[in-house]
């Protein structure tokens, strides 16, 4: 089954200038880039109603377009999505956002262009579609195209009866009255709402109420996301923080609530979903990353079983997670250790050989065998836990910093792409050749076997319990 989204917003061109620096202007105390890649890409809604694209869901965008090269290269890449655009008169030329990166940090911003604000009438096609649509998204950035009086109107209407989202900006107008969902950031509804020390499970009745919409999410980056659903509040945490780019994640977390409603998912479903998709699009590298891999073409849309390219793998982005873990360690002269094994249920041993491996180093990175490995290994029945459970255990012990899965039968694939400084193995293989051995020390990394706590093992575990 098909759905129908349109975004209503304003669009810019985000533009990613990467490169290095070795030296200085010999005029003036700057530093010089040597430019190795540029990117680019639709910005603003435009990047909220490319990451809403998907085979299952037909995507139409409604804002203003300018007529000049950079409008048209917007135009191009919605319409190699598949997304459908009715354009409004646009003020001035395609507004412009430049980011020059070296070593994965800005270095300076670069805004260019008019102010982007919508001029002329309202097609009718674009009424037409607002009304028509399972959800609309409003994703605001300040330039007026959800001020628009006459689209205003028709985003109030709809609101009574059908499913609209709005995504704020503190320099746009306030959401229209009875949206099923606004998802302000926490500055974004502290400035609203004038409470700026209060916390998001406080925040968010204020701002639901204010806005008088029906639902309220309050995003707060690495902290989560607070809901104000009728009296209450649901927390939603994000599961692992990494340090990766967070440009973008507002419009990936408002995409992944938007879509996941138009597929029939509650409010509270959605936000749940939009909080895991967020929090893997800044560990996998942010908008840079995607505009990175975009070339591959659209895929499906995560549904939350599903891997797509709009968001990574829950897979992908522990494993990106783990390399940033060790550049981070190794760029401060520390040492990387890393264990493996399927961890299927997890027990006093296990915790007791953790614990050792972090001590023998700065951080620890955990190699966890992907469900089709342990069953290869382990036989019929086995894992009892998927692969995802059991990551997510790992992740909440203090000694655990990062989990990289890997489907492979040993982990030599997945060690030769982090070459930890320590490769630490239980006890209990004491006189086993280790396949990884070799390679481990072929890069001048060093194994270490971990105490054995007698008695404590998984299979016996189950075996007990049978």
């Amino acid at each position: 089954m098909t759905r129908r989204v349109v975004v209503v917003g304003d669009v810019m061109l985000d533009r990613e200038v990467d490169g290095t620096v070795e030296r200085f202007c010999p005029d003036a105390p700057a530093p010089v880039l040597d430019v190795s890649m540029v990117r680019q890409g639709p910005g603003g809604a435009g990047l909220a109603t490319r990451l809403c694209a998907a085979p299952d869901v037909e995507v139409t965008w409604i804002g203003p377009l300018a007529a000049d090269d950079d409008g048209a290269a917007i135009q191009r890449e919605l319409a190699a999505a598949g997304i459908t655009t009715i354009a409004l008169g646009h003020e001035g030329a395609t507004r412009r956002k430049t980011r020059v990166r070296s070593g994965g940090h800005v270095l300076v911003r670069l805004d260019e262009g008019g102010p982007g604000r919508p001029t002329g009438p309202v097609p009718r096609a674009a009424l037409e579609a607002i009304a028509a649509a399972d959800v609309v998204l409003a994703s605001c950035y300040g330039a007026g195209t959800t001020a628009q009086p006459e689209l205003r109107r028709a985003l109030e209407r709809r609101a009574e009866h059908r499913p609209v989202v709005w995504d704020p900006h503190p320099r746009g107008g306030p959401p229209v009255p009875g949206c099923l969902l606004v998802s302000p950031n926490l500055s974004e509804a502290r400035t609203a709402a004038g409470r700026p020390d209060d916390p998001g499970d406080l925040v968010a009745p204020a701002v639901r109420d204010l806005w008088a919409a029906q639902h309220a999410a309050v995003t707060g980056g690495a902290h989560g996301a607070w809901l104000a659903v009728g009296d209450d509040v649901i927390y939603t945490p994000v599961e692992s923080v990494g340090d990766g780019d967070p440009c973008g994640a507002g419009d990936r977390f408002a995409a992944a609530a938007t879509t996941a409603i138009a597929r029939g998912a509650t409010v509270p479903e959605a936000i749940t979903l939009a909080v895991a998709r967020a929090s893997e699009w800044v560990a996998s590298g942010g908008a840079w990353e995607f505009r990175r891999s975009a070339h591959t073409g659209p895929a499906p849309e995560r549904d939350g079983t599903t891997p797509g390219p709009h968001g990574p793998s829950d897979t992908e982005a522990q494993r990106h997670t783990a390399k940033e873990v060790v550049e981070r360690v190794r760029g401060r002269g520390g040492t990387v250790v890393a264990t493996g094994g399927c961890f299927d249920v997890l027990h006093a041993g296990h915790l007791q050989s953790l614990q050792a491996a972090r001590r023998l180093g700065d951080a620890l990175v955990v190699l966890l065998n992907s469900d089709a490995s342990v069953r290869r290994l382990k036989g019929a029945g086995r894992p009892v836990q998927t692969a995802e459970d059991r990551a997510r255990l790992l992740l909440g012990l203090e000694c655990v910093d990062a989990v990289a899965v890997f489907d492979e039968d040993d982990p030599s694939t997945v060690l030769g792409e982090l070459r930890p400084d320590v490769w630490a193995k239980g006890g209990d293989y004491a006189g086993v050749p280790l396949t990884e051995s070799e390679l481990v020390r072929g890069w001048g990394g060093r194994v270490v076997l971990l105490p054995y706590l007698e008695g404590r093992s998984t299979t016996a575990l189950l075996s007990d319990a049978g």
